[in-house]
């Protein structure tokens, strides 16, 4: 098996343990690709996700979606994972930017980052640009789960702007 097989069938494994709740285990694993090889990306993207979202660690989790981004800028799931995290932490400037980023990876889910544009929008009041990218979301994605979620995000921008 080569190297980097093993390194993935390692990051599988650890996932296995996320989905499972254990995390300890997880992040073992995970400390462990980093020691084979510092520069296997997708391991900082999963231990960013542990620290955000399992430990509330939210300046370490940054920090490690950060090396991923610097390590393996094409792996699109640092995106969607890091978006989240800056919008959780309001820093818009640096959240539209990541987004800008997105756009131009290659199998990125474009729905997937017009929403998050939406929401920034939603949350700094900017209801028309909301709406506009929360239209963009329906409109490129197949789901109707995402489509759904997309036409309510809408009636409530709409709502919310009718409160003005």
């Amino acid at each position: 098996m080569d190297h980097l097989t093993k390194l993935e069938e390692l990051l599988d494994q650890a996932n296995t343990d996320i989905k499972n709740g254990l995390y300890d285990e997880a992040t073992n694993k995970l400390e462990n690709i980093i020691s084979i090889d510092p520069n296997f990306g997708k391991a900082y993207n999963h231990m960013g996700y542990l620290y955000e979202v399992k430990f509330k660690d939210y300046e370490k989790g940054e920090t490690l979606y950060k090396l991923c981004l610097e390590k393996t800028p094409m792996y699109p799931s640092v995106y969607y994972n890091y978006a989240i995290l800056l919008s959780t932490l309001g820093k818009y400037d640096e959240l539209k930017e990541l987004l800008d980023q997105a756009m131009n990876i290659p199998g990125i889910t474009k729905s997937t980052i017009y929403n998050e544009y939406a929401i920034m929008y939603e949350q700094q009041g900017k209801l028309d640009e909301a709406i506009e990218h929360y239209r963009k979301a329906g409109l490129n994605t197949l789901d109707k789960g995402v489509l759904d979620r997309a036409k309510t995000s809408i009636e409530r921008c709409k709502s919310k702007k009718e409160l003005f």
